[in-house]
């Protein structure tokens, strides 16, 4: 980097609800490969399990380890405390169920001195362990799943639009203030946006590879998928230049289903012979999710496949029921 010798690496953490899964993820952080000292600071939100306890019992045992309070439990608020407590000049973004590769913060700074850029990342592979988590991680790698954005599903390394977690300079998130504590969701994207508008590079890497944990329930995966299209839609809200198919792909889906079913009814119940015309574009949906499933999911496992399509259809769905009822005060709430 152009800011003289690197004196550290600070990681932030915000934590909520994390008892399952911390412990592996601080070993993993404080067992990194580095040429540089390196500090976790953990932002506390309000947990009901055992979190904070362990978070306490952790930094007692390793003094690299800060916490902070974070009684809000919002991310955007847990990340700016951390940072703000944080005292090194690069800024190592994880999250509490997150898993790092052993040289995944080396990687990052040879990265960030190579390219100058302000942000660097990898890729979200998403690792199941039950056979429907295997299924939505299938899903979460593929573009039919979420698009072809690269930290979903790979890529050459480059210039890119945002990154998954990341790694800052400082100065970039300083440049542009921080988070912005009113969005929920999509802050990460969000704040990327504000440091490529204000002249900022951010660059993609697939060797910087981040192992997430996916929702392990039908129900839990619709409310995930849900929250990112409400969001999602708040930020086209916010920035409409940065609309695009990809985002507008999922509720368009809905509402062309959801027309289709609509009048493939009423011309039924009309006694319409033709009406048969309005289940193509369900059936052509219904098929290409079918299709889909067997080419994205090369696992050999029967049970794993048959919910592939169960995952695609709510990711889907779910994303554009979310987008269409987002209210526009989403962010005031």
């Amino acid at each position: 980097m152009n800011t003289g010798p690197l004196t550290g690496v600070s990681v932030v953490m915000p934590v909520l609800n994390e008892a399952k899964h911390l412990r592996a993820a601080v070993t993993e952080i404080l067992a990194q490969q580095v040429s540089v000292p390196i500090e976790l600071v953990l932002a506390l939100g309000p947990s009901t399990d055992q979190t904070n306890e362990i978070a306490a019992q952790l930094a007692q045992s390793d003094s690299r380890i800060k916490l902070v309070s974070n009684p809000s439990g919002k991310t955007a608020v847990a990340l700016n405390l951390a940072i703000a407590q944080s005292r090194y000049e690069v800024i190592v973004r994880v999250d509490g169920h997150s898993l790092l590769t052993p040289n995944y913060i080396q990687i990052a700074l040879n990265v960030l001195a190579e390219t100058d850029a302000d942000v660097v990342g990898g890729v979200m592979a998403a690792t199941g362990r039950t056979r429907f988590e295997k299924a939505v991680a299938a899903g979460m790698r593929s573009a039919l799943g979420v698009g072809p954005a690269r930290f979903h599903t790979g890529g050459g390394a480059g210039e890119t639009k945002t990154v998954y977690l990341g790694v800052f300079k400082r100065s970039a998130i300083d440049r542009v203030g921080g988070y912005d504590e009113t969005f929920i969701r999509a802050q990460d994207w969000e704040m990327n946006y504000r440091i490529r508008k204000t002249g900022g590079k951010i660059w993609f890497d697939p060797r910087l590879e981040v192992t997430y944990r996916p929702r392990s329930s039908v129900r839990s995966l619709a409310k995930q998928y849900f929250e990112y299209g409400r969001w999602r839609r708040e930020v086209a809200r916010t920035y409409p230049e940065t609309k695009s198919m990809r985002y507008l792909a999922p509720p368009l889906t809905v509402s062309a289903l959801l027309i289709s079913m609509v009048l493939l009814l009423v011309t039924t119940a009309l006694g319409q012979t033709w009406a048969w015309l309005f289940f193509v574009p369900i059936a052509g949906y219904l098929s290409l999710i079918l299709v889909g499933s067997i080419l994205i999911f090369n696992k050999k496992n029967l049970l794993t496949l048959l919910w592939q399509p169960v995952v695609l259809l709510t990711m889907h769905m779910s994303w554009g029921v979310g987008f269409l009822t987002s209210p526009r005060n989403l962010r005031a709430r």
